[in-house]
């Protein structure tokens, strides 16, 4: 039987372009967002626009400003740090799961250090370059090794949604501030504990790098004159 093979949505098309620009600050806050312009742009009907917008205001991205369409939103700083809480504690069962397979399989535990080694590298590299796209994608590409490597399919899309809002923080703060280079030390450090078999530990380093990169996100966007990002107090 001739199986159907089928690529992303027009929704899901629209959705990735218009996230991208947001990322790239190609749209940054504040940016008017009218549905019609958008469809004539991307050369779609209204639906998946709309659509789109609906999946953007879901994950904070826009909101409505009356009859004058959407905008895009100012980075909440309470929301940031909440979706990074839910996601140390992702990421460090991840890396318990994935130290355990390596602890049990020397195969699985050579090929993590090998693929690890290759994202480690393009990230350095992207960090020297002062590529702040690329530092994000070898970023998402080193987490969701970890992911693949616990085994537990779940993880990565459980995970999924607050990597959307926080890669849109991460490129933020990488066009205006320098984060440490201790985030690819952090890395290489996480790495060496996970093929090495040592699940407590490499869970402990794990939340202790995103706990720590939250820090250090929020830190350098209250310092920014030109944008005060949002910081709503929730009850």
């Amino acid at each position: 039987m001739t199986q159907i093979r089928t690529g992303p949505s027009l929704t899901q098309q629209v959705y990735d372009a218009i996230a991208n620009e947001i990322f790239d600050g190609a749209l940054p806050a504040g940016a008017h967002l009218v549905q019609e312009q958008l469809a004539e742009r991307f050369g779609v009907s209204r639906q998946p626009i709309q659509q789109a917008m609906a999946l953007l205001k879901a994950d904070g991205m826009v909101a409505e400003i009356g009859r004058r369409g959407l905008q895009v939103t100012p980075l909440d700083l309470d929301l940031m740090r909440h979706h990074y809480d839910i996601r140390a504690v992702l990421d460090g069962l991840a890396a318990r799961g994935a130290a355990q397979r390596c602890r049990d399989d020397a195969a699985t535990a050579r090929d993590l250090a090998e693929r690890g080694d290759k994202i480690l590298k393009l990230g350095e590299t992207a960090v020297r370059n002062g590529a702040v796209g690329d530092q994000v994608r070898h970023d998402a590409e080193f987490h969701g090794l970890i992911y693949e490597g616990s085994g537990n399919p779940l993880l990565d899309r459980a995970a999924e949604p607050h990597w959307r809002f926080l890669r849109r923080a991460m490129s933020d703060v990488l066009r205006h501030a320098q984060l440490p280079d201790e985030i690819w030390r952090q890395h290489a450090e996480i790495l060496q504990a996970v093929t090495a078999g040592q699940p407590e530990r490499a869970e402990e380093l794990m939340m202790r790098h995103d706990l720590d990169a939250a820090g250090a996100l929020e830190t350098a966007l209250r310092r920014r004159p030109d944008e005060a990002p949002e910081s709503k107090k929730t009850p």
